[in-house]
């Protein structure tokens, strides 16, 4: 079968292993699932252990494909950003982690202002300070879970656990950093004196490695857990987002991706840090460049929830027709003129992160009249979803950072009518690789960076990926559009202080 590279994606609802030639052609993959766990109002939790066991079922799925463990040469995992996973001295998970869109943390992000201040905090991190990310979150863990804080060895991400789990050595990516209020983004390094301001012990921070360096082998009770072979290299990996947008083909300044996962967003790459306070700024997975994102909370997980609570006719004609969901729902949106005939949706369905960061952001349905269907309402949540794309682009370019072509990536891309629709109303040409497994491809070429297989990372690109279609913009489309992004925008603000009410449940 010749080098075979394995890529391992940490998602939200499942992880996803994926074998490669080193010529991008996927060999075999598998998906398996895991649960999101809700137990206060605005907790969202998974088990690092749950992930580990569904990649190890992953992996072994591809090796019952056809997959040799012996030719696999590389193993690169990425992941979800703003873990908090604590770990004892034997590796021990101590508790569920807070995920990305967990905000139990806003009374700790107070307390941060407080001991730092907001200035010095974003000075530092080059990200204005949420209770999404990581540092909060163990804080949380010393003023809640005292018993944890104690017992915790080191503090990981999604991809440096399974990291960890694969090689048992402890790593921190610089992809991932920037969760942390002490990681320097600039000088991609620990601020210690800030560390100690904010009272938090050193030593659980993990090295500072870069994403493509071999941290390690396959332990041998990994190997027997997974099917791969002992000794088998293993990248550090790194965060989803900047896996994918390597994967997309985006290394350079000014090549940006556009993400249609569970979340939504896209990732503009720039040759220096450039912070503004309404984005996401973080190290890329390559060399001396920076991501400068963009998130939505809303991207593909709203499609999925629509098609979850509202779609039993597309599920029951799919089942008959040989179809999936995803498609009868596309024919009958496709059918729907641009701008949904004045519906419009906000996506935010668990608050929403950039450019507004506000937790307390609800989803809205404005425009609702009798002449309104289904297939209405489908096309105006894959147009809201759009809308927040758009917003993204614009505070990114006001920033300085310019783009005028998207490479796509996440299942999204398979849908050739929310991809027209996200090029007619940011304005930009949008371009779809061959491979709709972008992000763990980026965590394969990481693996084939990181053991020489691919001599740097431009090579890496030319031989991996390739644009299958690409849509333009509609001119047409364009004018209505921009009627229906106006609505998006006033809607929001319109509604904000109300979202913001305290209520009463």
């Amino acid at each position: 079968m010749g080098e075979v590279l394995l890529g391992i994606d940490i998602g939200t609802s499942a992880c996803k292993a994926a074998a490669f030639t080193t010529d991008g052609k996927v060999l075999a993959q598998a998906t398996e699932n895991y649960k999101v766990y809700y137990p206060q109002p605005g907790w969202a939790e998974q088990d690092p252990e749950e992930w580990w066991r569904a990649v190890c079922r992953a992996i072994r799925a591809v090796l019952e494909k056809g997959v040799c463990a012996r030719d696999v040469q590389g193993v690169g995992v990425d992941g979800q950003s703003w873990s908090a996973i604590a770990v004892d001295r034997e590796g021990n998970v101590l508790c569920r982690t807070p995920i990305w869109f967990d905000t139990r943390a806003v009374p700790q992000c107070e307390q941060m202002k407080v001991l730092c201040g907001c200035e010095k905090l974003f000075s530092v991190s080059g990200n204005p300070l949420q209770p999404m990310y990581t540092m909060p979150k163990v804080l949380w863990y010393k003023q809640n879970r005292p018993e944890v804080y104690t017992k915790a060895d080191q503090i990981l991400q999604s991809n440096s656990f399974i990291a960890y789990r694969l090689t048992g050595v402890c790593s921190q990516e610089h992809s991932q950093g920037y969760g942390w209020s002490c990681y320097d983004v600039a000088a991609k390094t620990w601020d210690a004196e800030l560390c100690a301001e904010l009272g938090v012990r050193p030593e659980l921070l993990p090295l500072l490695v870069q994403s493509h360096n071999v941290i390690g082998g396959i332990t041998v009770r990994a190997a027997r857990e997974t099917g791969l072979a002992v000794g088998t290299p293993v990248v550090a990996g790194g965060l989803d987002a900047a896996c994918g947008t390597l994967g997309a083909g985006v290394t350079g300044p000014g090549q940006t991706q556009e993400q249609g996962g569970q979340a939504g967003g896209m990732s503009i790459c720039i040759g220096a840090p450039r912070a503004e306070k309404r984005l996401i700024l973080s190290p890329h997975v390559v060399p001396q460049m920076w991501l400068l994102q963009g998130g939505t909370v809303g991207g593909g997980g709203a499609v999925n929830w629509f098609l979850q609570e509202f779609g039993a006719a597309e599920h029951m004609v799919a089942e008959q027709s040989g179809t999936n969901p995803f498609q009868e729902m596309d024919r009958g949106a496709a059918d729907i003129p641009a701008g949904s005939e004045g519906l419009v949706f906000l996506p935010y369905l668990a608050g929403e992160r950039s450019p507004l960061w506000n937790a307390k952001a609800k989803g809205v349905f404005y425009g609702i009249d009798f002449s309104k269907t289904r297939a209405h309402f489908a096309r105006a949540v894959m147009e809201g979803v759009a809308c927040s794309l758009r917003h993204n682009l614009e505070v990114a370019e006001a920033a300085g950072a310019h783009t005028k072509t998207l490479r796509a990536m996440g299942g999204a891309a398979n849908s050739s009518l929310w991809m027209q629709i996200k090029a007619d109303i940011t304005g930009k040409r949008i371009e779809v690789p061959s491979s709709d497994t972008a992000t763990a491809l980026g965590a394969a070429i990481l693996a084939g960076v990181g053991t020489n297989i691919y001599a740097d990372f431009d090579e890496a690109v030319r031989r991996t990926v390739h644009i299958r279609c690409a849509y333009e913009p509609c001119e047409t489309n364009l004018a209505v559009y921009s009627s229906t992004y106006q609505i998006y925008r006033e809607l929001y603000e319109n509604l904000k202080s109300l979202m913001n009410r305290k209520t009463i449940i």
